[in-house]
């Protein structure tokens, strides 16, 4: 039996190898461009105007821009489209392109206009938190992800990395697929965030070595408060 229906389908995307495009160049614009430039996006940028980051990243040639208005076929070539402009019968010829080119479009506060909304952040190195309220209220996904940041700390980030290194050392040790599920459940199951978040390195060093075996510890993972905290 199938759960409640979701409006939207929850994903996260590998920018790479899809190239975006952003028709604007305002502030609204340059936010947008700025977080994908952090997914390492490939950005493009068509606007007559533009903020002055926003010619800065062109002149640094973190993205590409063609300073002049949208024009038909625009979209194509590309996989992510974004728009931000002023102008509403813009957006409707941006929208109407998008639905024939088959291209997911995020329409700036047009939730009608969108193929894909974007969810409001939680960002701790690896770790990623997306909050959506199915574009009823950016505002409230705003405070919810206010209330989120102050639960969860850079203490995540520095555990990502130690269990990532812990994982390939458990798979240099050749342990088996279960064993190292026990391990890594037992290890997250247990105080280890408490201890990094009040860098507790005795603590932590003694419940390392208890889980993982006596040659493991934080050190020895290659891993400092000071470095990642």
């Amino acid at each position: 039996m199938l759960s409640a229906v979701m409006r939207y389908y929850p994903i996260f995307l590998d920018l790479k190898a899809h190239p975006c495009l952003v028709i604007g160049g305002g502030s609204v614009a340059e936010r947008k461009v700025e977080s994908l430039l952090q997914a390492q996006g490939q950005v493009t940028v068509i606007s007559p105007m533009l903020t002055p980051q926003l010619r800065a990243w062109a002149a640094d040639r973190k993205i590409t821009v063609h300073e002049r208005p949208y024009r038909p076929g625009d979209l194509q070539g590309f996989s992510l489209v974004f728009a931000a402009t002023s102008d509403e019968a813009i957006h409707q010829q941006i929208a109407a392109e998008a639905r024939e080119a088959g291209v997911f479009l995020n329409v700036v506060d047009r939730p009608a206009l969108c193929s894909f909304i974007v969810p409001a952040i939680v960002s701790q190195g690896d770790l990623t938190l997306a909050i959506s309220t199915g574009g009823a209220s950016p505002a409230l996904a705003k405070r919810i992800r206010r209330t989120l940041e102050q639960s969860f700390g850079p203490e995540y980030d520095l555990a990502l990395q130690l269990l990532a290194r812990l994982r390939e050392q458990a798979v240099n040790k050749g342990l088996s697929s279960d064993e190292r599920q026990r391990l890594f459940t037992t290890l997250v199951e247990s105080p280890f965030l408490d201890y990094l978040r009040e860098r507790r390195v005795d603590k932590l060093n003694a419940l390392l070595r208890e889980i993982a075996g006596k040659d493991c510890s934080f050190e020895h993972l290659g891993l400092s408060f000071e470095e990642s905290v």
